[in-house]
């Protein structure tokens, strides 16, 4: 399987999805299919603890999607924080390297910045409630450092995924231009009622945000109930002209107390993808999975749009993975 360099403004980015058929297709859940490969994740660091014990499960995990037919492989630095490494004992050096290990091990892949709630562990990405002291200067020093070593990394795109409120938003966006950043990136959020972003936020005033900001290629949602998905396409479409990134979680439902996914609360596979070819035709030009989805999902929907014409001669690069 072929994996493909990605254009670094909204105009080329809508150049490289013409040249793709239309669409792209993005690799689902990684946490998950660590632990099928054998991994403890019963960690603050979640499947970033992998990079210090397990890096070739990562490889393995990159691999099982490739070879489902995703066309953008994420890494494991979502919840990979400077500060959550630090805490574990490493130095800031060595902390900084973990992260640039986290795009090495998938040289062709988008190495994802998940939001301060992720760092927490608590479940507070899913709710967007980081108290009312925090500030979007508050969360830019937090996430500086961060973003300039994901950069520095040199990754086809940086993806800001699970945003959960306007603050955070705001953050990432005021940061790519503060450091001059040159890689692109995109901005999903995540929604637990359709409408708007998880905190409660206006999912338009958020996408707004990502669509002022000339770094940001594509905008969308992650991490929310399929159900969810094709109503919150038409909303997004109202405030932006870039491409729109769908990666769904497979619908059932976080426990933040346990820490865990309540099992048979989501959506089989079959009417995952059912949605698929629906959600293209409304808008969407980029489309995965995000949590409990597996590269079975990810084959089903590559399979949904194997109508999609091939990329032109000369556009594929092979993925170092």
């Amino acid at each position: 399987m072929e994996t493909f360099n990605i254009p670094a403004t909204p105009l080329l980015m809508k150049e490289f999805l013409r040249q793709m058929g239309g669409t792209a297709v993005i690799d689902g859940g990684l946490a998950t299919e660590l632990e099928l490969h054998g991994a403890d994740l019963n960690d603050p660091l979640w499947s970033a603890k992998c990079l210090l014990t397990s890096p070739h499960l990562i490889r393995s995990v990159h691999l099982d999607y490739l070879e489902a037919g995703a066309d953008i492989i994420i890494t494991a630095s979502y919840q990979a924080t400077i500060q959550g490494f630090e805490a574990k004992g490493f130095s800031r050096e060595q902390s900084e390297n973990l992260l640039k290990k986290s795009v090495d091990i998938a040289l062709e892949a988008r190495p994802s910045v998940g939001s301060y709630g992720a760092y927490l562990a608590d479940g507070s990405e899913y709710s967007g409630c980081y108290g009312e002291a925090m500030t979007v200067n508050a969360l830019k020093e937090f996430h500086r450092r961060r973003v300039q070593v994901l950069a520095e990394a040199g990754p086809d795109i940086i993806a800001f995924e699970t945003v959960p409120n306007k603050i955070e938003a705001q953050a990432f966006a005021e940061l790519l231009d503060e450091e001059h950043i040159k890689i692109p990136a995109w901005l999903t959020f995540n929604s637990k009622d359709g409408v708007n972003v998880v905190s409660g936020d206006s999912l338009l005033q958020c996408a707004s945000i990502a669509e002022s900001c000339k770094q940001v290629v594509a905008v969308g949602i992650n991490c929310t109930p399929p159900r969810f998905i094709h109503d919150l396409i038409l909303a997004i479409k109202k405030v932006t002209t870039k491409p729109i990134v769908i990666y769904p979680n497979s619908g059932e439902r976080y426990d933040a107390d346990r820490k865990e996914w309540v099992e048979n609360t989501g959506v089989s596979d079959e009417d995952f993808v059912s949605y698929v070819n629906k959600w293209c035709e409304i808008g969407a030009s980029l489309v995965g999975g995000c949590c409990r989805t597996t590269p079975n999902t990810i084959k089903a929907i590559y399979r949904a749009l194997s109508d999609r014409s091939p990329a032109a001669p000369g556009q594929k690069s092979k993925t170092a993975t």
